[in-house]
């Protein structure tokens, strides 16, 4: 097997992702929330890169459509939800389409539109995600980032899918990685000798560039939710020619 990492969206390209498995990366929170968005019983998400994109699609669904995104970390105007996963249950979004669009995450997942598959990954899923990648030849992880910055918080993600690859063939043929493979995986290392205890792990999304962000906006539940590791075990596809996400 072949893990090959991207740290941002720009560092990678379409012509790589042709034919292959794609693990979309946002933990704080595009991939987060519509995980909880599927667990909590919506039918669809619908990822729009912009605003008005989504509007017009809410508008076609009618009653079936949910509204949610954000632009600078806070819900749209005019929007039922914005990207808090909390926000997402089934009263709010159970039976419901929800038309999603966010400043990274949405933005991450157009550049696989070549790809043979594409998953959603984030810490709540972790253990899915990783099994969901067995038999795959090649798989690519792309971390969204934060307008453009790299965000400690995917990388770190990254690096544990990483890791977790190259435990479980340990002693059978080795996981070719790329150098970003590898210093995501470093960097899980050393985060992970100080993670004994889950709330660590919030501490270091806390720490970084997407949660120190969230902080700002008083919105640090958020952080302490992406934490949770393995709270779900489901892995949100997205069907590249429907252009819809579905568990």
């Amino acid at each position: 097997m072949e893990i090959r990492t991207h740290f941002l969206p720009h560092l990678a390209s379409q012509e790589e992702f042709e034919g292959a498995a794609v693990v979309v990366i946002d933990v704080l929170r595009a991939t987060t929330t519509i995980i909880h968005a599927l667990a909590a019983g919506a039918t669809a998400v619908i990822p729009c890169l912009e605003i008005d994109e989504a509007k017009q699609i809410a508008a076609r669904l009618g009653a079936d459509a949910i509204l949610g995104g954000e632009r600078g970390g806070r819900r749209i105007e005019g929007f039922h939800l914005g990207n808090s996963p909390a926000e997402y249950t089934a009263t709010s979004v159970g039976r419901k389409t929800v038309v999603f669009t966010t400043t990274n995450g949405t933005r991450a997942m157009r550049l696989c539109h070549r790809a043979r598959r594409v998953l959603l990954g984030a810490f709540v899923n972790f253990s899915a995600v990783c099994d969901a990648l067995a038999g795959e030849p090649v798989a690519h992880l792309l971390c969204a980032g934060t307008d453009g910055a790299i965000t400690r918080e995917d990388v770190l993600f990254a690096g544990a899918v990483v890791n977790e690859w190259v435990r479980h063939r340990r002693g059978s043929s080795p996981v070719k990685l790329n150098d970003q493979a590898e210093l995501a995986a470093d960097a899980w290392r050393s985060a992970a000798s100080d993670l004994a205890a889950g709330s660590l792990l919030t501490d270091a999304l806390r720490e970084s560039r997407g949660g120190r962000n969230l902080l700002e906006i008083g919105q640090e539940h958020d952080v302490e939710i992406a934490a949770m590791i393995d709270r779900f075990d489901l892995v949100p596809t997205l069907d590249v020619s429907a252009w819809r996400i579905t568990s």
